[in-house]
């Protein structure tokens, strides 16, 4: 029998956690299979697992809410710009820049490129209030239906949907913002991932708790400062505002990989000393204040020191008593009298590596860098107001990927973090990184002061400028790397409204196979658009090559494990040439067969199932046929 499957389902992911839940834990479900949660942590405590009875958590108006969005499937599809990506520099590329609301595309995304990111940077609205942020949401529900959907008493749904229809730009209407984004893009990143979130005093201490419920108190890594301008007298009667920051947070810090940065010259000048195990310099065990360079605790660090003129002197040394013995066994330390008296120095090695970056970031990474940089790159001003600069992202990319790592930016602004992968490896070539950008096409408007250098150089949405500046990036890499042959192409996908090929009455929930009355009326670009939207969910990277398979004289479609039937004309001559290669071609392995229901009449539908089926049951393969809508 063949299964239907809803991409739109709003009940599967709290369906998948109580599955997982029942499966694990079938105990703590009562008879009418409610979840008890006290039968869960008295199965925890009597496998000798701590279980917190207190905890500390941040609320807001609208918490609801977003977990109800982070669950709800996306209300949009997935469209190639097949004429841009077409084009010679853009076929074979691994970098992609989607067009649409954030939310909407991470949803997509999921399926595809869980555990796939390595390194997230974004920059969301700061909330300042002079900004431009307003919580904006194009879904539509009644204070019934938000009630339902997010579990919440019907006074609380209306006082949510109060604020999403005000355009609110609260801290609560902020959070409600945040919290599904990055609760989706912590799923996308792999175990050593890592994302770096760029914020200001205004959302800093909402965010470090809403970061800590989403990716662990104990994946919190470092909120760094950077310095973004200099000046900013007049933004407070106390304190000239100079700074921002950084928030830094892995996916499992456990696995997250050291951070090193390179060397600089000052750096290699202080290793002036040479022998057969390379550079070093020559640094005292004994200084107060610093931190020691081993692990251990700080009673195994205090100990007495004999000199060779038989004086003793006891403190907290920078290595153990242990370490100091074989160090000094090794020639890698000796004693040394000053006029202060004896001390011990040891070599002080060059890390190989690099060394470990600075939480504070004083230098080189301002804002005004990243606003020539880009009126440079486009030869015109104010194109775009605070761009980052792109040797701020360079170095977050520098000390924590490697060769092929994927990077994502779901706040993409003007395009920095796509440059700043682009300008990376063109100068590093062998280790190339791609990236996914992800940019909502925002209106600019002639009569707004921050639009208006855009709008008059013919721009008319950011995202226009986002793809206008990857574009103008790649020409000026070409021609200050002429040998360089890396990728600098992107491809583009864009959020679209979902379409029906009948209205929902027209199909019954219980009956999995579509009556022949019911035709679709989706052109070949409609139907490309469902494919690639279906492919991207069935774990197809977008950037996965599709290929057309030609069943006598019908065009079906294999990306990854999945043969898709989406156009009409399926005939018993199309089932047959199906199997007659299933069975011919050892290469052709698919795991499953998902066709377009409403393309297909019932009988053809029956005969599909039932020849694959048979087929598989022969071979004993696994091999499923499913229908979708």
């Amino acid at each position: 029998m063949t299964a239907r499957d809803d991409l739109f389902s709003r009940s599967a992911p709290s369906e998948e956690r109580l599955y997982l839940l029942k499966r694990q834990f079938p105990e703590c479900f009562d008879k009418n299979g409610a979840f008890v949660p006290e039968r869960l942590a008295e199965s925890l405590r009597s496998d000798g697992l701590p279980v917190q009875k207190e905890y500390y958590s941040l609320n807001w108006l609208g918490k609801s809410y977003a977990k109800a969005l982070r669950d709800a499937p996306p209300e949009t599809l997935l469209a190639e710009d097949v004429a841009h990506n077409r084009q010679s520099e853009n076929a074979a590329s691994q970098n992609l820049l989607l067009k649409g609301d954030n939310l909407e595309i991470l949803k997509h995304l999921k399926h595809a490129y869980a555990g796939a990111v390595k390194m997230i940077y974004i920059d969301p609205p700061y909330n300042t209030g002079s900004d431009g942020f307003v919580y904006q949401d194009d879904r539509r529900f009644t204070p019934e239906q938000l009630a339902r959907l997010g579990g919440m008493d019907l006074d609380e749904a209306c006082r949510v949907l109060e604020f999403t229809a005000k355009k609110s730009n609260s801290h609560s209407a902020w959070l409600t913002f945040m919290y599904p984004r990055l609760y989706i893009a912590r799923e996308l990143l792999r175990e050593d991932g890592v994302i770096f979130i760029s914020i200001d005093d205004n959302e800093q201490a909402q965010l470090k708790i809403l970061c800590d419920e989403v990716f662990g108190e104990e994946n919190f890594v470092s909120t760094a400062i950077r310095r973004a301008k200099v000046g900013g007298g007049s933004d407070n009667k106390q304190f000239a505002t100079e700074a921002d920051y950084l928030l830094v947070y892995a996916k499992n810090k456990n696995m997250l990989n050291t951070f090193y940065t390179p060397h600089t010259e000052q750096d290699l000048k202080r290793y002036s000393e040479t022998d057969k195990e390379g550079k070093f310099f020559w640094d005292t065990y004994s200084r107060a204040g610093l931190a020691s360079d081993e692990d251990e605790d700080e009673d195994s660090l205090y100990y007495s020191i004999t000199f060779p003129d038989g004086s003793i002197k006891s403190e907290r040394w920078r290595r153990s008593q242990e370490r100091l013995k074989k160090d000094l066994d090794d020639g890698e330390a000796k004693f040394i009298e000053t006029k202060n008296g004896w001390n011990v120095h040891f070599k002080q090695r060059l890390p190989e590596l690099g060394k470990r970056p600075r939480q504070i970031l004083f230098n080189g990474f301002n804002n005004a860098l990243g606003t020539e940089e880009l009126a440079n790159l486009f030869k015109q001003k104010n194109i775009f107001k605070y761009p980052k600069y792109t040797g701020f992202i360079e170095f977050l990319i520098e000390i924590c990927t490697q060769k092929d790592d994927l990077i994502l930016d779901f706040f993409a602004g003007s395009g920095t973090t796509a440059h700043a992968v682009m300008n990376i490896n063109a100068n590093y070539p062998y280790k190339l990184r791609k990236y996914i950008c992800i940019q909502i096409a925002d209106i600019l408007s002639a009569k707004k002061k921050e639009h208006k250098a855009a709008y008059n150089a013919g721009y008319r949405t950011i995202f226009q400028i986002t793809q206008a500046r990857l574009e103008k990036a790649a020409a000026k890499i070409r021609a200050d790397y002429p040998h360089y042959t890396g990728d600098l192409g992107f491809k583009i996908f864009t959020t679209v409204p979902r379409f029906q090929a009948a209205s929902d009455e027209a199909f019954d929930p219980q009956q999995p196979l579509l009556p022949e009355s019911v035709r679709a009326d989706l052109n070949s670009e409609q139907l490309d658009t469902l494919l690639t939207t279906w492919r991207v969910y069935d774990g197809c990277p977008l950037t996965a090559p599709v290929r057309p398979l030609d069943l006598a004289g019908y065009t079906a479609h294999l990306c990854g494990g999945n043969v898709y039937f989406m156009a009409a004309g399926c005939t018993s001559q199309t089932v047959k040439a199906l199997i007659e290669k299933l069975d011919s071609d050892a290469d052709f392995a698919p795991e499953r067969v998902i066709f377009y229901g409403a393309n297909m009449a019932s009988a053809m539908q029956r005969e599909l199932a039932q020849a694959v089926e048979g087929y598989a049951n022969k071979k004993s393969l696994k091999l499923n046929v499913l229908a979708r809508y």
